[in-house]
């Protein structure tokens, strides 16, 4: 479990398939590596990880082959470009996010980073071949107000299109400047989380209208038919 607070950036190697060397190349370094222990949860741009080998400067990683294919862990070797890191969830430790578990639900793409006063107005879309993600993933909870994880950075919705097809959020300079949100450019991909909060809502109501349903079909008719009557 982590909160979409990032720590750190770090730049990617496949050493061999599925298997990543992950190297802090930006921010405190001893944050995330001072009590790093083998088998420790590792969020990498919002993809959770699990250490198998310490490196003085990083880690290794290994991905599952459905992880690789959920998410853009694949493309983050890309000369120039970083990854969000933020170490697990401490038990008593601040929640300065939301709750974000590391398992990415779809991939979208940055649209636009618009500078203004006292922010950056971003907005993410639909990614070309990742439709059926997003409408089945994403689209449900695009709440305005509500929280999503964008590549493991926990933002809020400030707005979003009356067909779910794009999101819109404000992100404050030390964030924008912090994370590799500063080095998208228009076309890039995403990894996107829903909140979890929201899933179970929806999983409850859903529960619920289906028993609804099922009652309003039980009839005297349907009694009758059944020698209930």
């Amino acid at each position: 479990m982590f909160t979409g607070l990032i720590q750190a950036l770090g730049t990617t190697k496949i050493q061999e398939q599925n298997c990543f060397e992950i190297i802090i190349a930006k921010g405190d370094r001893s944050t995330v590596l001072s009590d790093l222990a083998l088998g420790d949860s590792v969020a990498v741009d919002g993809v959770c990880l699990t250490v198998q080998t310490l490196l003085p400067q990083g880690f290794i990683a290994t991905a599952s082959p459905e992880t690789i294919q959920r998410t853009t862990l694949s493309k983050s070797d890309r000369p120039g470009s970083y990854v969000n890191i933020e170490t697990s969830l401490r038990v008593g430790g601040k929640i300065g996010g939301h709750f974000v578990t590391g398992h990415v639900d779809g991939i979208g793409c940055l649209v636009e980073s618009i500078a203004t006063d006292k922010s950056w107005e971003i907005t993410f879309g639909i990614a070309q071949e990742k439709q059926a993600q997003w409408q089945d993933n994403i689209a449900p909870y695009l709440v305005s107000k509500g929280s999503i994880a964008v590549n493991g950075i926990s933002l809020t919705i400030a707005e979003s299109a009356q067909d779910s097809s794009w999101f819109k959020a404000a992100v404050i300079p030390v964030t924008y400047a912090e994370t590799n949100l500063s080095y998208l450019e228009p076309g890039d991909l995403v990894n996107l989380e829903s909140d979890i909060l929201g899933k179970y809502v929806a999983r409850l109501l859903g529960d619920r209208q289906q028993t609804t349903n099922k009652t309003e079909e039980i009839s005297l008719s349907f009694l009758n038919e059944h020698g209930y009557i």
